[in-house]
């Protein structure tokens, strides 16, 4: 795996071992990251508070610096992948510009010291056809993650039932086995 594109492009990114984690393809990235950076109703990319939550290697909070982000919160649990985004972020020399947390995704709070945000942009890459996404949704939610504008990423599997209640559906995706979509709060 390589970031794609920016200033960062063509780096190789540290995987996890094993079966735990399930990276983001560098095409369904790229893809992502075209749409977010044409969609009128995206926040641009360049100077955005990014939060890569259920980050596995952390590719797609690496792919937001690379494409300009000013900060990148990655929050992981597995102690495998942990080490993997550690590493990319030493040796990318990212230190300044991320931060990463031993969170529950469903326990992510906004604290003195603890997160930068709201955060403008949000990727939630969930274990597959676990329904992880629905409590953390509501978290993000209650409390205030999402900064105004601000929009979600969700890739879950294509075999998923996916109904995100409270959410409006900006862009709907697939690519490969993943499903990807674009969600804001709805008004």
């Amino acid at each position: 795996m390589r970031i794609v594109s920016g200033s960062l492009r063509g780096r190789n990114i540290d995987t996890p071992t094993g079966k735990t984690t399930r990276p983001t393809s560098d095409q369904t990235r790229e893809s992502i990251f075209n749409i977010l950076s044409h969609a009128t109703w995206s926040p641009p990319l360049e100077g955005a508070i990014i939060a890569d939550i259920f980050a596995g290697s952390g590719a797609l909070g690496l792919e937001g610096i690379s494409r300009g982000a000013a900060f990148c919160l990655f929050a992981e649990m597995e102690p495998k992948a942990r080490a993997s985004i550690r590493n990319n972020i030493n040796k990318m020399g990212l230190n300044d510009v991320a931060r990463l947390h031993r969170y529950d995704a469903r326990k992510l709070k906004i604290a003195p010291g603890n997160l930068r945000g709201p955060f403008t942009h949000i990727f939630m890459d969930p274990p597959y056809n676990k329904d992880l996404w629905k409590p953390v949704l509501r978290r993000l939610v209650d409390q205030n993650l999402l900064a105004e504008n601000g929009v979600i990423i969700l890739e879950e599997s294509i075999e998923a039932e996916v109904e995100p209640r409270g959410f409006e559906v900006l862009a709907d995706k697939t690519w490969g086995a993943a499903r990807v979509l674009f969600l804001k709060p709805s008004a």
